[in-house]
């Protein structure tokens, strides 16, 4: 037990007392002690004693896409811990191809009673997709939040990236190296996250390097899928259009490019950078280390939770879009644009 006391104060940055007070349940300690006593007890494996194990408010249910994108989980693992600092008990629910629809898993989450549900780009992001769905749910009593899309034609909070923005940070940095010859690869074009980038792309090019639109959207954005080998495809046709960059519209879609570099001879960052977007977990730790924009996961995670609490507890937040800053984050995989690249 003496070990014990010893192994969580440490990791907690307290006295053995305070841990001994937290654990026997006394009062006299502030919350964020006791929450930083408890978080120790879960780091170090250790399980909580029965009189600490909170009461679940209720159930909230999240919903996101496969888990293979690192961002997806830890945006899951934002969520999921602020909404049990809550009292609430995350239940998450997974699409995989060939699995459930996100209208199965609704139905579910609903059927199980849970107090609201949290929708990280889900159909909402589809300017394809009917948006009376969400209506529908309205309609049945059961709040909820959509994180990473918008539609005009749902009432209900929003949370997204100011993808814009994003856009704007890694072409300005690209030009600031000496690049004039800069591509886009990104997702489906039916996504809004994916025309907003591509707004802010062709709009920061023809600002800085003076090219007409239908040029950029022609000859420098190219479409694939948001994975490895969608990010290898994209930036193998973009490079063969003479692009010396290429931004991604996520971090898998970046490590994809920096291999399809690689297989046609060329050096990353000499010969061409790659920008990523999303900076997933143990991104910083690729080779090159990946320059790439930040998205604000624990700030979205936290509004997303927030938001949701104001809504079950009967004083909804505006039905509008909350919209977050992303951050540039340069590291090894950009760097000045070379004089003249020999073609492979």
């Amino acid at each position: 037990m003496t070990t014990r006391l010893a192994d969580i104060a440490a990791q907690a940055g307290v006295s053995e007392a305070t841990v001994s007070r937290v654990l026997n349940g006394k009062p006299g300690v502030a919350a964020t002690t006791r929450q930083s006593v408890l978080a120790a007890l879960d780091v170090l494996g250790y399980e909580r004693p029965v009189r600490l194990r909170q009461r679940s408010e209720g159930l909230v249910g999240l919903i996101t896409p496969e888990l293979e994108n690192p961002i997806f989980p830890a945006l899951a693992q934002v969520i999921g811990q602020a909404l049990t600092r809550q009292g609430y008990t995350p239940v998450l629910a997974t699409q995989t191809p060939g699995g459930s629809t996100e209208d199965e898993l609704t139905e579910m989450l609903v059927d199980r009673g849970v107090a609201g549900i949290i929708y990280v780009s889900g159909l909402h992001a589809d300017t394809t997709a009917d948006m009376q769905r969400y209506e529908r749910l309205r309609a049945q009593g059961v709040p909820f939040v959509l994180v990473d899309g918008f539609s005009s034609q749902v009432q209900a909070p929003f949370i997204s990236p100011d993808d814009r923005a994003a856009m704007s940070l890694a072409v300005t940095h690209l030009v600031s190296l000496g690049h004039t010859r800069i591509g886009l690869a990104l997702g489906p074009k039916r996504f809004v996250p994916v025309q907003r980038k591509i707004e802010g792309f062709v709009r920061t090019v023809q600002e800085q390097l003076g090219l007409a639109a239908e040029t950029v959207e022609k000859e420098l954005v190219q479409h694939s899928l948001y994975t490895l080998e969608g990010g290898q495809a994209a930036a193998s046709a973009l490079i063969g259009r003479d692009c010396t960059a290429v931004v991604c519209a996520s971090d898998m879609m970046a490590l994809g490019a920096i291999r399809a570099a690689r297989q046609l001879g060329l050096d990353v960052p000499k010969d061409v950078s790659v920008v990523g977007f999303d900076d997933s977990p143990l991104i910083a730790f690729t080779d090159p280390p990946l320059t790439t924009v930040r998205k604000p996961v624990p700030a979205m995670g936290q509004a997303a939770v927030r938001t949701l609490l104001e809504e079950i507890g009967g004083t909804p937040a505006p039905h509008s879009e909350f919209v977050f800053m992303p951050e540039l984050v340069v590291r090894g995989s950009t760097a000045s644009a070379p004089g003249e690249r020999v073609r492979p």
